[in-house]
């Protein structure tokens, strides 16, 4: 209940009081708000660097909290992995450290040993850190292991442009590679969001190779957008193929006089392949050996890499019982094979190509023992005797690489558990020791380049069973990895014919079709279509022609070549880094 005076005056004067603490209120309101704008517009602008103090902070309490306290109470003790090669650098940086801190307790840097598998490191720049990402992406390698991206930076891109070969299509590719590579530091600086363009910038010296290798091999297929280059002249004669007053096609044919000069074009395809129409026979040929040469080329420099990881971890039974069976069974086969395409190639020239040999049927008899086939006449004298040698010397090398190594390993094992008996005193020492030595011998067995026969690991029992079954495994996969892996690089043929097959339906259905006009419409139509040629050619030949074939050389590498030496069982070396911290990257 509140007062209300009688008179009019005294009501005047308690609404002239109360108005007046009114506009008191809103003043005091008014400012009050002003200072919170204040507050806040400060705040705002000092938010982004509170944000970054509060993470350093909490991410150097983590890693204070992961350290141990000395019993002086005076320091810290934290156990780290770092590269050997910066040792300096820490050293340097602890003395920072402490002189800045003004403490009177040096900091001591020892090496010490634990049972731990160590992390893996691999040094990378701009330029070679797209190329580790893809290794990277199907496992992180073991410790010591041979990393496979210093050879991934040449093959990778080979293999693609193997695929995507056509130099017109490359040099639009080479362009946007290096506008991202020129315009490199204000790119970095945009920060964009965009996963798509992130992916595409991160891999600007992937696409760079990728491109120039793509011009290169666009050359040797003479192939741009479909059309050729008439640069050194064919060695083929059209005139004499001009039968009955004209022609309907062009048939590359040796057998009609005249016709071919007997030169090879000096480099890569004969321009007039481009107009024959027995063209795809000849490409299908062409490329499909060359395929095969370069697959198996490829899977042979794999198991080659894996001698260097049994080199290093000095494991001599890997190298005696894995990788010289595995040599002689892939080139015995394989190598043969590759042997059988070049010899063809070098003894029968394009005038003779009608009387040579079929090498599949000859490589289909020889795993027949068949030879009594009187319509493919052999490639050079004693091939029977050759190729059955071959065939049995690959053979024997299937139970080498499975009964052997088995029976191997256990006789070590039975001859290391016979005199840990008679040398160990206790029952209880005896097992420790025991366990030791399996560790150390499963340790050597994981970094042997395969991981094979993993028994003893982490101080497990030996399974002479376990062993086995592993290398059945392993000999089988191997043996039949050698024949699916090598019909797998057949996708670089099938590819690259579907790639050039593609452009030339762009060509002939879109781009020729203006050409065709002969009035002045023609003019104007001509820039409409080649507008809707452009937007096809960068839409489907660049974007999901070159997906296509990034995807597959990224298959080859992944499945028929880094599993011939390349166990990817690790885990990455993650130092502590504010930056990543920042960025929110860390893992």
């Amino acid at each position: 209940m509140y007062p209300c005076p009688e008179s009019v005056a005294e009501r005047r004067e308690i609404a002239a009081g109360v108005n007046t603490r009114i506009e008191d209120l809103n003043t005091v309101i008014t400012q009050t708000e002003t200072h919170r704008q204040g507050l806040l517009k400060d705040a705002s602008a000092n938010l982004w660097s509170w944000g970054i103090k509060v993470k350093k902070m909490k991410a150097i309490y983590h890693i204070l909290n992961s350290c141990n306290i000395d019993v002086t109470q005076q320091c810290v003790i934290a156990e780290i992995w770092f590269p050997v090669l910066d040792t300096g650098r820490i050293k340097r940086a602890l003395n920072k450290g402490m002189e800045r801190s003004g403490s009177a307790i040096n900091p001591i840097l020892t090496t010490i040993q634990t049972k731990m598998s160590p992390p893996t490191f691999n040094r990378t720049n701009k330029f070679t850190s797209g190329f580790q990402n893809i290794v990277d992406a199907y496992g992180v390698g073991n410790y010591r292991e041979i990393n496979p991206a210093p050879y991934t930076i040449i093959t990778f891109p080979f293999l693609f442009a193997v695929m995507f070969g056509d130099c017109g299509h490359g040099t639009v590719m080479l362009a946007f590679a290096l506008w991202m590579i020129s315009n490199e530091k204000s790119l970095l600086a945009q920060k964009s969001t965009n996963e798509i363009w992130n992916t595409f910038f991160s891999g600007r010296y992937l696409i760079l190779l990728m491109s120039i290798f793509s011009i290169y091999t666009g050359f040797i297929y003479n192939d741009c957008f479909s059309k050729s280059f008439n640069i050194f002249g064919s060695s083929w004669h059209v005139r004499p193929m001009y039968n009955n007053g004209g022609w309907t096609y062009i048939t590359c044919d040796c057998s009609h006089p005249g016709v071919y000069s007997g030169n090879p074009y000096p480099f890569g395809i004969d321009p007039i392949w481009n107009i024959a129409n027995n063209k795809l026979t000849f490409l299908n040929s062409y490329k499909m050996k060359m395929s095969v040469i370069m697959g198996i080329t490829h899977m042979v420099f794999g198991v080659i890499l894996s001698l260097f990881n049994h080199v290093y971890f000095r494991n001599t039974i890997n190298i005696i019982l894995q990788f010289i069976p595995e040599m002689i069974f892939i080139l015995c086969l394989f190598g043969y094979l590759v042997f059988m395409i070049i010899f063809k190639w070098c003894r029968y020239d394009a005038k003779g190509a009608e009387f040579a040999p079929s090498i599949l049927i000859h490589f289909i008899n020889m795993f027949l023992f068949s030879y009594n086939d009187q319509t493919n006449r052999p490639l050079y004298e004693h091939q029977q005797e050759v190729q059955t040698f071959l065939v049995i010397l690959a053979l024997i090398s299937i139970p080498w690489m499975l009964l052997i190594k088995p029976f191997i390993l256990r006789a070590n094992h039975q001859r290391l558990h016979s005199s840990e008996l008679t040398e160990s005193p206790t029952g209880d020492i005896e097992v420790e020791i025991m366990e030791s030595n399996n560790s150390k011998k499963a340790s050597l067995e994981d970094h042997s380049g395969g991981g094979h026969g993993g028994h003893g690991e982490h101080g497990e029992e030996f399974n002479f069973g376990d062993i086995f079954v592993h290398q059945c495994i392993h000999t089988i996969e191997y043996c039949l990895g050698c024949i699916s892996n090598t019909a797998s690089y057949l996708r670089l043929w099938a590819l690259s014919l579907a790639h050039a097959q593609l452009s030339e339906v762009l060509w002939t259905m879109v781009l020729k079709e203006a050409f065709q006009i002969a009035n002045w419409v023609g003019l104007i139509v001509v820039f409409i279509i080649f507008a809707v040629f452009a937007c096809l050619t960068v839409a489907i030949l660049l974007v999901m022609e070159g997906l296509s074939a990034f995807l597959h050389a990224l298959r080859l590498h992944w499945v028929e070549f880094q599993n011939k030496f390349y166990a990817g069982s690790g885990y990455a070396f993650t130092p502590f880094s504010f930056k990543t911290i920042i960025e929110g990257t860390e893992e």
